[in-house]
């Protein structure tokens, strides 16, 4: 009897202490630069009630409006702050009072001239950073963000939306293509004013060329009318990328690609949650599911491809665009 009293105590003891153990508390997400249409789309995935899997534990708690004189920032910035307040995230009025909420940080702002300032206090701060396209304004501020995270150890990513969409990675993974010899990628390629031309919304064409390819590009030529731009990488190993940017006309999101046994044709982006699913595995594993030479150089092919317009389609070599970049990052980091 007294055995069996005190099994049940025991058991009447532990429930209670299961009881007790709290919930575990969301991961808490920190919004910088309030000026795009991702921080509403964003906010209701993260702090979705159904969020599952590993996007669920999420939750984003602040946000710092941030701005600039770009017009797709000032004209859009007091419209999405509201719309994130009225869903219950809390604004503040700097980055400092920002990071003091939050575990983790989505660097959002639309003007990438502006990120590489943004981004030193939350390197500093130690807080995991993901940087919405593009990382930043120039590839010199792009060289310098790596090392800075480098420096303190603190994972930093950034990606276009289409490098996770399930027909590009499915493409990539598709035993019929076979080897991958070559692509052609295409979509809308509006400029924005200080930045390289590709920067602003040509990344979303290019990136799935390093997909495709990977890195090594060495070379990269550009001709460009009111109409087109028309960008043409050519790797080490000799095979060829091009990337169509649309002015005018249909500008839907695509890619061809070359495979030692098939052709196969792409015609879907992707969504937000095949990339805010991998915002989530980076947050919580502290890894990045791009490296950031790859990163650095896509943006070293945009750059090279402002170069080549300079010079009338010139061919430049990414090794020159990097080295000068490179030289201007040490400059940034010694400041």
């Amino acid at each position: 009897m007294k055995k069996l009293l005190l099994t049940l105590a025991c058991f009447g003891l532990c429930r209670i202490s299961d009881a007790q153990v709290p919930a575990a508390q969301p991961i808490r997400i920190g919004m910088i630069g309030l000026d795009t249409s991702h921080v509403p789309a964003f906010v209701g995935i993260f702090n979705s009630a159904k969020a599952a899997g590993d996007l669920a534990g999420f939750k984003v708690v602040a946000g710092y409006p941030g701005g600039t004189d770009l017009p797709a920032s000032r004209d859009r910035v007091a419209k999405f702050t509201e719309q994130i307040r009225a869903k219950g995230v809390e604004i503040v009025d700097s980055i400092p009072a920002l990071l003091e909420k939050v575990d983790v940080v989505l660097l959002e702002s639309v003007d990438g001239r502006i990120h590489w300032q943004e981004a030193i206090p939350v390197i500093k701060a130690g807080k995991p950073l993901w940087i919405d396209k593009p990382i930043a304004g120039s590839l010199a501020d792009a060289v310098a963000i790596f090392e800075l995270a480098k420096k303190h150890n603190v994972p930093v990513f950034s990606s276009s939306t289409l490098r996770f969409a399930a027909d590009i990675r499915a493409a990539v993974a598709n035993d019929t293509i076979g080897p991958i010899l070559g692509a052609a990628t295409w979509g809308p390629c509006s400029h924005s004013t200080g930045t390289p031309d590709l920067f602003f919304y040509g990344i979303h064409g290019i990136e799935p060329l390093f997909v495709f390819l990977g890195t090594g590009c060495q070379t990269v030529s550009r001709s460009m009318t009111r109409e087109t731009d028309f960008v043409t990488g050519v790797w080490k190993d000799g095979r060829v990328g091009t990337y169509r940017g649309i002015h005018k006309g249909k500008a839907g999101f695509g890619a061809t690609v070359f495979g030692t046994k098939s052709i196969a044709q792409i015609e879907k982006g992707g969504g937000y949650e095949d990339l805010c699913l991998e915002i989530a595995r980076f947050f919580k594993t502290r890894k990045s599911p791009v490296n950031p030479e790859e990163t650095i150089e896509i943006f070293a092919f945009m750059e090279a491809a402002d170069e080549s317009k300079r010079q009338g389609g010139a061919p430049v070599a990414l090794a020159e665009v990097l080295a000068k970049a490179k030289t201007e990052a040490v400059a940034k980091l010694k400041n």
